[in-house]
């Protein structure tokens, strides 16, 4: 009921457009649903970064397909710097889309790019994400050494991570900083397969400490800080419904759509190109899943 209720009078709703992009689907609990998941880069106004963005948008931070219900369990991330065409602009990376045109835009890239149908969307809100993780009563990370400085770090209003390499216990702040993380001083040659690797984990990391029976007595605080933390077409019955078929479905593989090389844009810079033969097969394991 707590999660009903802060989600009908909490959760933000997405752009009107994107109703008119998605496709039509059964409830998750019980048919195979694709859900876009997108983080954006915009920053919190008291951001003290320089050239931040606080306003728009902005780019799409994190990029992940989430196949489930029915039986089905399947995640697929998409490199934020992969090169895509994107209409009105030509060729971009692919996390411009949601800077260009929010995420109706990201949603239309994505299907045509992929093939596949996008039944519903999820937009994580970052300024209320870190409630979220602490409701939880933190998340469990286990990787090698990160050393990052998100939004100028500490000194520049924003957060410096530093975990060393083993298990550590992150509060809100820690786990938004992990899935954030582009540059880490720890590791300089790392890309940004290694960044959807650590969301991943983290988004694992989130699950597995939602069904642990420490989260039991955490359930209301879980279940009304949940909602505001996204931002979502579903209604809150369908969100228990996706909940529910995520709680079921067991934890698939990790799958990163892996880069065959990386070209020079129009505009200048690079991005990292994906033959159609690895998307083809992407896909296919997507969608059996």
């Amino acid at each position: 009921m707590l999660f009903l209720i802060s989600s009908h009078f909490e959760r933000a709703s997405p752009p009107a457009d994107v109703a008119g992009v998605l496709d039509p689907a059964g409830y998750p609990l019980t048919s195979a649903n694709n859900i876009l998941v997108l983080g954006s880069d915009r920053r919190q106004k008291n951001s003290k970064e320089p050239g931040a963005e606080t306003s728009g948008p902005g780019r799409s931070d994190s990029i992940m397909l989430i196949r489930t219900g029915g039986g089905h369990a399947a995640r697929l991330s998409i490199p934020r710097d992969t090169v895509v065409e994107i209409p009105g602009h030509g060729l971009q990376k692919i996390n411009a889309a949601h800077a260009f045109g929010g995420p109706a835009l990201s949603i239309s890239v994505i299907k045509r790019w992929l093939g596949v149908p996008i039944n519903h969307m999820v937009e994580v809100n970052f300024e209320n994400f870190p409630q979220l993780i602490d409701a939880m009563g933190g998340v469990d990370y286990t990787g090698g050494c990160i050393v990052s400085r998100l939004d100028g770090g500490f000194r520049n209003g924003g957060y410096t991570l530093r975990l060393s390499a083993g298990t550590h216990h992150l509060d809100g702040k820690a786990a938004l900083a992990l899935a954030r993380t582009r540059e880490n001083m720890c590791a300089p040659n790392q890309t940004d397969l290694q960044r959807e690797e650590h969301q991943q984990a983290l988004f694992t990391a989130m699950k597995s400490r939602l069904l642990s029976p420490s989260s039991f007595l955490r359930l209301p605080w879980i279940a009304w800080d949940a909602p505001p933390a996204i931002i979502s077409d579903m209604s809150g019955e369908t969100l228990l419904g996706l909940f529910g078929a995520l709680a079921i479905s067991g934890t698939p593989p990790t799958q990163v759509l892996k880069p065959s090389g990386s070209t020079t844009l129009p505009g200048g810079g690079e991005g990292l190109t994906v033959s159609e033969s690895e998307r083809r097969a992407a896909v296919a394991r997507f969608l059996a899943g």
